[in-house]
């Protein structure tokens, strides 16, 4: 591992790892088997396989499916060859994922099993009508494309372009690089972080989404690692106990999920010993919800991770030393931050606050994107001219460097995991015929985290029908964002300038409470 700390491209690590482990298991997935050699020559077919289709560098190409190992091996040579990969999230609404292939002008869309009949309809309604590939023709297909040597792309390349939900309605492709993967693990190796290393046997379940930098994340850690990486669809806490089954020593998941995977009645039967460490991230864990995890996973140490896409993935770890089956104060931050990242809270004109002042987070690292997709000004908006990311998290730190989020400065929602914006909600019910005007906001949810619920005034004359707005909400947005519940009000607070009060909406639900996250 310590060998390749200096690594910077995706070409150095497929040459590496085949000369080194050939034999090694890189991907596992409902029986196939692909070895550390073969996704090396799988890559350079893939690669002639694009330059057939016309793909060359930079240009964009897609895929729209769940978590599959064919899709990470075209993720990493796309990475290798200097290409952009865009996974599209599988659940949201055709018209999400249409705006997503044409922001992008795909060239060409990879349709995951299942999803195929979605992939043609789109690529028939988008302007530059993408072919569409299905996974069992590129299966077929790659194969027989010759093995040419590959040129590298250089470690500033952009090759992933994931989607944020925007706070404007219209979400964001955050544009990342290879050396945004790469840059961080030299300096957690000497650190002499544990969870830095890895031994050969080695493995790591990916099941959370591939659109996310979750999934994606892990996918690619495991390949920069030389280990298997045991590829699931989609979490299902009866999948990743099976994982666990067979070997897994790590894994990412949200509090949401952790609860189903202990309480699920196979992890009384499930043997835990190899597993290592526990990655959490997305919320804090709740102190009972430790307690029952370590109960049940006694052997592995847990951790928690925050970050976001807009610094690929994890930017500051609260570690294991740090969890306390008795609760303490450091328990209920997000961590310190990673070695070769820097982190500060700053006021609204940018200047660093004294400690346990509340701020908005900034970080800068090698991590940090290269920027949005086509919006400059957006991106000026969240990367300052300096390299710093405005998160727009708020949050305090204390004198030892521990961050405490208190509040979303951006208003967003994070149920279950999966980033939900007022904007986009709100959008998708205007237009209801019994609806003048709605807000959207986030209150707590026992298994969730945070539910969506929609306040909504009434037309003129109308009656809300709160099912109705739910089902009308349903066919346009993904299902994760759709309010779970609808409040009737007679108005909206707003202050003098007309601007919506969302706090004075959620105030009365998160009270008792000493944080507006859950």
């Amino acid at each position: 591992m310590r060998e390749t700390a200096g690594f910077e491209t995706f070409d150095a690590f497929f040459r590496h790892w085949a000369e080194e482990r050939p034999d090694a298991v890189s991907h596992e997935q409902d029986g196939r088997i692909t070895t550390y050699a073969q996704v090396e020559v799988f890559s350079r077919r893939f690669a002639a396989f694009l330059a057939t289709h016309g793909v060359v560098k930079g240009d964009r190409v897609a895929w729209i499916g769940k978590n599959c190992d064919l899709y990470f091996q075209m993720l990493l040579t796309c990475g290798r060859i200097g290409v952009v990969m865009v996974p599209i999230g599988w659940r949201l609404a055709p018209a999400e994922m249409a705006y997503i292939l044409e922001d992008t002008r795909t060239k060409l869309l990879f349709a995951g099993d299942g999803f195929e009949a979605v992939s043609h309809q789109l690529a028939a309604e988008v302007p530059q009508r993408p072919q569409v590939i299905e996974e069992a023709q590129a299966r077929a297909a790659i194969p027989d494309c010759p093995a040419d040597p590959i040129t590298a792309a250089e470690p500033e390349a952009a090759f992933l372009q994931l989607y944020t939900s925007g706070t404007t309605g219209r979400p964001k492709g955050a544009v990342l690089c290879q050396r945004n993967f790469m840059g961080l693990r030299a300096p957690a190796l000497d650190a002499g972080l544990p969870w830095a290393e890895w031994e050969d046997d080695e493995a790591i379940l990916v099941c959370m989404p591939c659109a996310h930098i979750g999934g994606t994340g892990l996918g690619t850690m495991a390949f920069c690692a030389g280990v298997r990486a045991i590829v699931q669809a989609e979490f299902t806490a009866d999948g990743a106990l099976d994982a666990i089954g067979q070997g897994i020593t790590r894994f990412f998941i949200v509090p949401a999920a952790l609860q189903m995977l202990i309480q699920h009645p196979k992890a009384t039967e499930t043997d835990f010993t190899k597993l290592k460490y526990v990655m959490y991230g997305a919320a804090p864990i709740p102190l009972e919800l430790l307690r029952q995890a370590v109960t049940t996973i006694p052997n592995a140490s847990f951790m928690q991770c925050y970050g976001m896409t807009e610094t690929t993935g994890t930017i500051a770890v609260l570690p294991p030393s740090d969890h306390d089956l008795d609760g303490n104060s450091r328990m209920r931050s997000a961590g310190k931050a990673s070695p070769g990242v820097e982190i500060r809270i700053v006021d609204s004109a940018g200047n660093e606050v004294p400690r346990h002042t509340v701020g908005e987070i900034q970080t800068r690292s090698a991590a940090n994107m290269l920027h949005y997709w086509q919006l400059p000004e957006a991106t000026a908006k969240t990367l300052t001219s300096d390299g710093w990311v405005c998160t727009g998290d708020a949050a305090y730190m204390d004198e030892d460097g521990y961050v405490f989020i208190q509040d979303r400065i951006k208003d967003m929602i994070i149920s279950g995991g999966e980033n939900v914006y007022p904007a986009e909600v709100e959008s998708a019910i205007y237009g209801h015929p019994q609806v003048a005007e709605v807000a959207v906001i986030g209150v707590p949810d026992a298994r969730w985290g945070e539910a969506v619920k929609a306040c909504v005034v009434p037309r003129e004359g109308c009656e809300v029908d709160e099912a109705s707005v739910i089902a009308w909400a349903r066919e346009r947005i993904a299902g994760f964002k759709v309010p779970k519940s609808v409040d009737v009000i007679p108005a909206l607070p707003r202050n003098p300038s007309g601007k919506i009060l969302r706090r004075n909406l959620r105030e009365p639900y998160w009270e008792g409470m000493d944080r507006q996250v859950n």
